[in-house]
């Protein structure tokens, strides 16, 4: 890897960063809030597109790192850790919104669809794991179906929104995108205003990732579990505060599209790894402890649709208890393998 920070420039780094982080997250939530009414992409689609495409781009550049670096474990390791911990993230928000359930309240079939999805594109890196013979160039064909079944999950999402042939029970808890556009800023404005945003997440994200491997060469940890824990949590805390701050605006079904979609464009990561990885195909080369990060981050994404579909209304509901719970085991069992 690249030379990383010292102890005291990464916290600072850290510190500056969450502080940037914290006062741009409700701006960001707030602005793709006005452009889901703005552009009638509804606040899911919005959600995944604008939220999780900004937000993933400190996992972007801490995952480019990792693979130039010739860690394969580290670079796949950050991704999947990516979407596990924004995943948990919810549970914390749960705890936030104390109206009701949040799956329940946030009730989406773009959401739903977006889990089953990412469900989808998590299992070809294990199909890729399995058949580490398989290679084009230096990289597994794998690779190049995480793209195409991103792609084909969007043409789902458009087809449904056109043609829903469900829909979610409406509850008093449930709250819905009414479409209404009440921002009185041009479109060109608020894409302007996305974009500034975009930058400084960008930037800072870079910060983040440079502070969190500042982090990682002190602590001695395995690269697998070290890219699944410490770097993913500081390279996610742009989805977890704007997570926060659609909540608090009442935008709940755009900040849970925010965390699948981000968790969508962190599956599109491992894609990225493999191609920066230069050593061969980076499945040939990473540890069982892999293996155990990928099951573990399925089961989670698993029992966020099932949350989604059940809708517990009271409480944190049984994914607001299963989903840290699966985590925390993922993270004992690859350290256990590894």
């Amino acid at each position: 890897m690249t030379e990383t920070w010292g102890l005291l420039p990464s916290i600072i780094g850290l510190a500056g960063a969450v502080v940037v982080l914290g006062l741009a997250g409700t701006r960001l939530a707030r602005t793709a809030d006005e452009l889901a009414d703005r552009t009638g992409l509804g606040e899911a689609v919005a959600g995944a597109l604008f939220l999780g495409a900004v937000t993933s781009l400190p996992g972007i550049l801490t995952t480019i790192t990792g693979a130039l670096g010739g860690d394969a474990d580290f670079a796949l390791a950050n991704p999947i850790g990516g979407v596990a911990i924004q995943t948990v993230w919810l549970a914390i928000a749960d705890l936030v919104y104390r109206r009701a359930n949040l799956e329940h309240a946030a009730a989406s079939l773009d959401n739903l669809l977006q889990s089953l999805v990412l469900v989808a594109m998590l299992s070809l890196p294990i199909l890729a794991y399995a058949t580490p013979g398989l290679v084009i160039g230096w990289f597994h064909p794998a690779t190049l179906l995480i793209p195409i079944f991103y792609a084909y999950g969007l043409r789902l999402m458009r087809q449904m929104r056109q043609a829903p042939m469900w829909s979610p029970r409406m509850t008093r808890d449930t709250r819905t995108d009414d479409g209404e556009d009440r921002s009185t800023s041009s479109t060109r404005r608020l894409w302007t205003t996305l974009a500034v945003l975009a930058v400084i997440v960008g930037v800072t994200g870079w910060v983040i990732g440079q502070a969190g491997l500042g982090l990682i060469a002190v602590t001695g940890w395995p690269s697998s579990v070290t890219g699944f824990t410490i770097t993913t949590i500081v390279s996610s805390l742009p989805e977890l505060i704007t997570l926060l701050a659609a909540v608090r605006i009442g935008a709940l079904t755009l900040g849970v599209g925010g965390i699948i979609g981000g968790n969508v464009f962190d599956t599109l990561m491992i894609a990225i790894a493999d191609a920066f990885y230069l050593d061969g195909t980076i499945y040939a080369n990473v540890g069982p402890s892999s293996l155990v990060l990928l099951g573990g981050t399925i089961l989670i994404t698993a029992v966020l649709a099932a949350g989604l579909v059940v809708r517990d209304r009271r409480g944190i509901g049984f994914e607001g208890i299963g989903l840290p719970a699966i985590y925390l085991a993922t993270v004992g069992g690859a350290l256990w393998v590894g």
